[in-house]
């Protein structure tokens, strides 16, 4: 099978609430649908109904011990996991052996700092990471920016341009503020931050964003304007599932997904469904 008839979802999620780690789940009525383990057996039905042939799973909690148990998890025979985002303790003196380390392991594709839970919004630009990152662009490692806000967006902005041997992923289209309609600063922000060229960004995430009530039209200037600014060669298709859950299900996003997508040639679909992950994050499908 070629890449470019690859189906892959960049971006999902494993947990178990056993775990400490994750600090932002909390037994809550606005987390009930996602306060509960989720693992493979959860997803491979919702992959095998939408034809996905392997996934990324990205961190979810700002630990390494983690980052090992997400590594365990798609070193299974049966995992379809195709590569894993982790997490490192980046301001470390010995982060950069702590990545070295982390790197050894073939499926560790890149690594993500939660950005969005940091009150300093231009926490990315200190100098005491550049240790960690450097030795992320010496692996070959993709840096996946997890941000939400204008202040976070001016700042990758920045980000982005002092570092353009940096591969970096913005994730679900940093949150655009969709339910409150507020477009201007977010449209402004991704039109200037899509022209580094270093930069990628994911299709994923949006529908939470949303919220109850949304539909494919609702989503499409959003979408429209991160393929107008991307490009279908810069952009990932990815569920965000199990916190897709909270607004939708993986079967109504995929159906969403195709529509929204209708308008590109089928060279591009399958681009932004498989093709671009599997560039991006250097995998290799079992």
């Amino acid at each position: 099978m070629t890449a470019a008839a690859l189906r892959i979802d960049a971006h999902q999620h494993y947990w178990s609430v056993a775990h400490s780690d994750y600090g932002w789940l909390q037994p809550v009525p606005a987390l009930a649908p996602i306060y509960r383990d989720f693992g493979p057996r959860d997803l491979h039905p919702c992959l095998d109904a939408a034809g996905i042939d392997a996934t990324v799973l990205v961190q979810a909690a700002p630990s390494e011990a983690e980052t090992g148990r997400l590594l365990e998890l798609a070193s299974a025979p049966d995992s379809r996991v195709a590569g894993v985002v982790g997490w490192c303790e980046w301001l470390r003196p010995d982060a950069p052996q702590r990545i070295q380390r982390l790197a050894a392991q073939p499926l560790l594709k890149g690594l993500r700092p939660m950005l969005q839970d940091l009150d300093d919004a231009r926490w990315m630009l200190q100098a005491g990471l550049q240790p960690a990152l450097q030795q992320m662009v010496r692996h070959g490692l993709v840096f996946d920016a997890l941000i939400r806000g204008s202040e976070q967006l001016d700042a990758l902005c920045e980000f982005a341009a002092l570092h353009r041997m940096l591969t970096i992923v913005l994730d679900h289209g940093a949150k655009p503020p969709i339910a409150e309609g507020a477009r201007a600063a977010w449209t402004a922000g991704i039109s200037r931050l899509a022209r580094c060229s270093n930069v990628w960004c994911k299709l994923s995430g949006l529908v939470t964003e949303a919220g109850a009530g949304w539909t494919a039209e609702s989503l499409r200037p959003w979408v429209d304007h991160l393929l107008a600014e991307f490009g279908p060669q810069r952009l990932l298709w990815g569920s965000d599932w199990p916190v897709l859950n909270l607004a939708g299900s993986y079967a109504r996003w995929w159906q969403a997904s195709a529509e929204l997508l209708q308008p590109l040639s089928a060279t591009q679909r399958d681009q932004v469904l498989g093709a671009n992950a599997v560039r991006c994050y250097r995998l290799q499908v079992r």
